[in-house]
């Protein structure tokens, strides 16, 4: 296989507001394999993208790298034709989509022990993962009877948009799919298993895990949404609804183009701007969705970091790697991190 980066071509001026060219190219890319080095790899990962003045969050693990990260055109050219040279990483998945502007506010490399946290012992997706499914093959797949359809995504990412007749496990976070399988899916009750979420990758350790527990016929959607959204138009498409991403746009809708839901960021979940006119919700602070669940000492913790966050875009600090300027009341304001699909999703 070639080093060139293999990343779709798309028009970025359709992917823009109002028509505008767009100028930040987002990717989000994935690979499992037995990866070495990692701290050497981490430190050229993270230098790399400072000198392609990228943003976002790059993971990596013994299992492999993930993350998703966003810059000017020219710049991730590079910088993916450069990591895609690297030993074993000539056939990393790459997704991506364009918006005009900066999707994360840092540059963050981490160390983790697992690019997705599934938290189940001798789970292999390097060795053994469900059968991949083409954009272009899915929808026939899914309209099967004999298929039970799962979202392997969170609660909060089904509320915004789903395949149609899918199931959702209702977790908080990935690490509750394990439970869900031993609760509600049995191997003998269940032997046909189609399942999709953002960008494929909580798939690969998700069918994993049922093909190491005696599922067979285990199905997942290559490229995730993104893929099928970018591949599949929409007048023919069976998805419905918006589909939220791991970045300050909160979701895209069916062309890839920035939805329309905010992010409340309290509780990180979609909202609305019906949800905004709700006496519960305060920018920053509070939403109806989390309101009731929030303590005062937490309201006011948040009040602090939103007036934080506020002061430090007057201010037109930079958070572009460790070696910004930002001061340290700016830090405490940037602490949280819109890139939770890589941390724990």
């Amino acid at each position: 296989m070639d080093n060139q980066p293999k990343l779709p071509s798309m028009d970025n001026a359709a992917c823009s507001a109002g028509g505008a060219p767009a100028t930040y190219r987002v990717c989000a890319f994935y690979r499992f394999m037995r990866l070495e080095e990692i701290p050497l790899l981490q430190k050229l990962i993270r230098s790399r993208l400072i000198e392609a003045e990228m943003c976002g969050t790059v993971l990596l693990a013994p299992e492999g790298i993930n993350g998703t990260v966003a810059g000017p055109e020219s710049g991730t050219l590079e910088f993916f034709e450069w990591l895609q040279s690297q030993p074993g990483l000539s056939s990393l998945q790459v997704r991506e989509s364009w918006c005009e502007n900066p999707p994360f506010k840092r540059t963050k490399v981490k160390i983790k022990k697992e690019i997705v946290t599934l938290g189940a012992e001798g789970v292999d997706p390097v060795g053994q993962t469900g059968t991949y499914v083409s954009p272009d093959e899915w929808d026939a797949l899914i309209e099967d009877p004999e298929v039970l359809l799962i979202d392997a995504r969170n609660g909060y990412e089904v509320e915004v948009g789903r395949f149609k007749g899918a199931v959702s496990p209702d977790t908080a976070t990935f690490r509750d799919f394990p439970d869900y399988v031993k609760q509600h899916l049995n191997p003998e009750q269940n032997p046909k298993i189609a399942m999709y979420c953002t960008g494929g990758i909580r798939c690969e350790k998700a069918s994993a895990y049922l093909r190491q527990n005696g599922f067979r016929e285990v199905f997942q959607l290559q490229g995730g949404i993104l893929n099928y959204l970018e591949t599949i138009p929409g007048d023919q498409s069976s998805w419905e609804g918006e589909c939220f991403v791991f970045d300050d746009r909160t979701t895209v809708d069916e062309n890839l183009a920035i939805g329309g839901y905010d992010q409340c960021h309290a509780c990180r979940r979609p909202i609305s701007e019906s949800h905004k006119q709700s006496d519960k919700y305060t920018k920053g602070v509070s939403c109806p969705k989390c309101y009731d669940s929030k303590s005062d000492r937490d309201r006011l913790r948040y009040a602090e970091r939103e007036r934080q966050t506020h002061l430090s875009d007057l201010r037109g600090d930079v958070h572009i790697g460790p070696g910004s300027q930002a001061n340290p009341a700016t830090r405490i304001a940037r602490s949280y991190d819109n890139s939770q699909e890589h941390a724990d999703e």
